[in-house]
C-alpha cells in the first residue's frame, strides 16, 4: 500500500467511525436518456468493477439486460460507437474473475411477479454467509406488473417488501424496475410504472425504468403503444405501424451503430439499450454523477455534495478491491 493510500484508508476509518453511513438524498432514475454508453467516463466503469457486486433474479424479459452486457464486451472491444476503451471493460462474470465485474446472474430464481417467493428468495440470498459482500441486488419483471395494479397488490407484494428488504439490510442497495410493455394490457402497464416510478422519485429510491428505455428508439422517439417485440401501433386497438427497433437497424450499421446479440421476446438494439443503461447505472451507484467526463472524487454516497464521506467510501472501495 502506498503513502497515499494508506492516508485515505486511515481518513475513510476516521470518517466511518464518527459519522456512519449517509442516507442517499437523491433518487437515481435510470431511463432513455442514460443509454448513451460513450458518456461514461472510463474511470467510473473501473469503479464499478472494484465497488459494485451485483445479484440479479429474473426470467426471460429480464435477460435482455445481461445478453446485451454480454454482446457489450466485443462490441466495445470493436471500436463500436467510437469507443476506444481497455479490452474486455465491460466484461461480468459471476465471481468477477480475471477483473470483470462481478453480477451473480440468475442469482435468485423468479421473478417479481412471484410472491412471496421473490422476497423469500432474496432473504435467503442475502443471509447465505457465501453472499455476504454482495452490495446490490436487481429483479426485473415479466409480464406481470399491470396484473398486480389491477388486482391493487403492487403496494402489498412489490413496493412495500422492498423497502422492508431495504431495512433488514443496509448495506444493500436494492434497484427498482417498472415492468415491461404489454400493447395488449397497456393502460394497467402504463399505471402501475408511473406509481413506481413516483414511488422511486418521492423517496430517493434507485429506479431501473425498463419500459421507458424500451418506449424509445436511440434518437429519443417517443412510443406510446408499443409489444415488446419493438412493434408500435396507432393505438391499443390500432394498426401497427412498424417495429422501431428493426427500422433503427436497418438504417444503421451494424458493428459500428449497434451490435447483434441475443434479446429474449426482441430485438437486438433493445437489449443494446437496455445495456448501456445498466452500465450506466452501476456507474451512478459506484459514484458517478452522470456528467461527462467527470473526473476526481465523485459523489460516492448520493448526498448531492463531494466532501469528506465521499473519501471515506473511496478507501472502502479501494479496500474492497484489495480482497
Amino acid at each position: 500500500m502506498s503513502y497515499k493510500q494508506l492516508v485515505v484508508c486511515m481518513v475513510a476509518a476516521c470518517i466511518f467511525n464518527s459519522c456512519g453511513w449517509a442516507l442517499r438524498s437523491e433518487s437515481i432514475l435510470i431511463d432513455h436518456a442514460c443509454t448513451d454508453i460513450t458518456q461514461i467516463p472510463e474511470w467510473a466503469i473501473l469503479r464499478v468493477k472494484t465497488s459494485l457486486r451485483i445479484a440479479y433474479g429474473h426470467t426471460s424479459h429480464g435477460a435482455q439486460i445481461t445478453e446485451g452486457m454480454t454482446g457489450l464486451v466485443a462490441f466495445a472491444n470493436g471500436g463500436g460507437r467510437g469507443l476506444s476503451l481497455a479490452r474486455d471493460i465491460f466484461a461480468w462474470n459471476s465471481s468477477g474473475a480475471g477483473g470483470a465485474l462481478t453480477l451473480h446472474d440468475y442469482a435468485m430464481s423468479g421473478d417479481l411477479g412471484y410472491y412471496p417467493q421473490w422476497v423469500d428468495n432474496t432473504r435467503a440470498y442475502l443471509d447465505n454467509p457465501q453472499n455476504a459482500r454482495m452490495n446490490v441486488i436487481m429483479w426485473a419483471w415479466c409480464r406481470t406488473v399491470g396484473a398486480k395494479y389491477a388486482t391493487g397488490t403492487l403496494i402489498t407484494e412489490y413496493l412495500g417488501p422492498m423497502t422492508q428488504l431495504e431495512a433488514e439490510y443496509p448495506h444493500v442497495t436494492f434497484v427498482y424496475m417498472t415492468g415491461t410493455v404489454d400493447r395488449e394490457d397497456n393502460p394497467n402497464i402504463k399505471a402501475a410504472n408511473q406509481i413506481i416510478r413516483d414511488y422511486c422519485k418521492a423517496n430517493n429510491k434507485v429506479l431501473y425504468d425498463f419500459a421507458h428505455i424500451e418506449s424509445h428508439n436511440p434518437d429519443g422517439v417517443y412510443f406510446s403503444s408499443v409489444r415488446d417485440n419493438c412493434d408500435y401501433y396507432a393505438s391499443r386497438t390500432g394498426p401497427r405501424l412498424g417495429n422501431w427497433a428493426k427500422e433503427w437497424q436497418d438504417s444503421h450499421v451494424v458493428g459500428v451503430d449497434w451490435y447483434q446479440c441475443s434479446s429474449s421476446h426482441s430485438e437486438p438494439l433493445n437489449a443494446n439499450q437496455k445495456a448501456y443503461a445498466a452500465w450506466w447505472l452501476f456507474a451512478r451507484l459506484a459514484g458517478w454523477s452522470g456528467a461527462a467526463g467527470q473526473a476526481g472524487i465523485a459523489d460516492l454516497d448520493g448526498d448531492g455534495h463531494v466532501n469528506l464521506s465521499d473519501l471515506a467510501l473511496l478507501g472502502q472501495n479501494w479496500l474492497e478491491g484489495q480482497r
